[in-house]
């Protein structure tokens, strides 16, 4: 599973012209999934991305977390982010996950993040979507399960 955290102090994602979720400031969050990511994957990577602390402190520190901030989560699935480039111009993407596994996968990371008191806006699983935000600093940070567990 890969989070790619960045740090916007706005974000939305549209599609077919409408506003499907925005945030005011908080992390847009890429999701990918492979098909040998489970329950307990989702648990831990959710744990270490809330826990983050790469917000400025007032000493302009990164010491704080998004909870800390008020920060709120766009999540956007994104299958591209298992893209293997290795061979030739075409990217291969049979490191992600099925189609079913990614959108359950997904949607429990929606549920438990906003079982967290977090305020969660969306993209739409397998929709052709518009992503706009300012990233902030830039800060961006890829967060692998296959390197942290």
């Amino acid at each position: 599973m890969k989070f790619l955290i960045q740090i916007a102090s706005d974000a939305s994602v549209s599609i077919e012209g409408r506003v499907a979720g925005s945030i005011p400031f908080g992390y847009m969050v890429l999701i990918g999934v492979e098909n040998a990511d489970t329950k307990e994957i989702a648990d831990k990577m959710i744990k270490k991305m809330l826990g983050l602390r790469i917000f400025k402190d007032e000493n302009g520190k990164t010491n704080l977390s998004l909870d800390q901030v008020g920060g709120s989560l766009l999540l956007v699935s994104q299958f591209t982010l298992y893209a293997d480039c290795r061979k030739g111009n075409r990217p291969s993407f049979t490191r992600s996950g099925s189609a079913e596994h990614a959108e359950e996968m997904y949607n429990y990371i929606i549920e438990k993040c906003k079982d967290t008191g977090t305020n969660v806006r969306t993209g739409e699983f397998g929709a052709e979507m518009k992503v706009s935000f300012t990233n902030e600093g830039p800060f961006t940070v890829m967060l692998d399960s296959a390197e942290l567990f």
